[in-house]
């Protein structure tokens, strides 16, 4: 595929293996990375362009900036529920996981069908694929009701015990992210904290503390009152 050979040669023309061992101390998978910076990532998709066959080639290949670039230059309207859940279990590094949630997940029509289904996997990405796209909603999702994203709450508190740190970082910033939304949801949010709070867990306790500190600071409460 011509494209695609293409698309690679642009990716390796802009390796930058030199920074791998920063990347790794980030937490971020660096096996068959090639080390692309973001922006550099993002001039490449625009230079692609939207190209589904692409995407799923690049998808194939393994290589994580790739797939990065695949979520960006992806058609979400042609992602087929179970393309979404492959591309979820293929998952091996947070911000692989949470790019590609920001990029073809969001702008599909199933992405709200997914954060339940997620939710509830047992494997570590698909679920914090589930919180982080559920964060992205919070803030992209414009025509959302509070009452959607009051009714994702009890899915946010039945996974604030999950000790896995990309699960509960990905819930912990789902839950502030809702919280942040409007004065409605800032309320239910930090009844939700303190809910979740009582759990006991020691990833409860640091998911309820952090969102309450945020979600009660006066920078967060008078923005909502404009």
């Amino acid at each position: 595929m011509t494209r695609l050979r293409d698309a690679l040669a642009l990716l390796q023309r802009n390796a930058r293996p030199a920074e791998l061992a920063g990347m790794a101390r980030f937490g971020i998978d660096t096996e068959q990375r090639l080390g692309l910076s973001m922006p550099e990532m993002r001039r490449i998709a625009k230079t692609l362009g939207h190209d589904h066959a692409l995407a799923l080639a690049l998808w194939d290949t393994g290589i994580p900036d790739a797939r990065i670039v695949a979520g960006m230059v992806a058609e979400p309207a042609r992602l087929t529920s179970r393309q979404m859940d492959v591309w979820a279990e293929g998952f091996r590094s947070w911000d692989v996981c949470d790019q590609v949630c920001g990029s073809a997940f969001l702008s599909s029509a199933l992405a709200w069908r997914k954060v339940p289904v997620w939710a509830t996997h047992p494997g570590e990405f698909v679920r914090r694929a589930a919180f982080s796209l559920l964060a992205t909603l919070a803030v992209h999702d414009k025509e959302a009701s509070d009452e959607r994203f009051a009714a994702a709450l009890p899915l946010i508190e039945a996974a604030a015990g999950d000790e896995r740190n990309y699960v509960r970082k990905a819930v912990n910033w789902a839950l502030r992210n809702i919280g942040k939304r409007s004065p409605t949801l800032n309320t239910a949010a930090i009844a939700a904290a303190k809910r979740i709070q009582q759990q006991g867990s020691r990833s409860a306790r640091w998911i309820a503390a952090d969102t309450l500190r945020e979600l009660t600071s006066q920078a967060v409460l008078t923005r909502l009152q404009h």
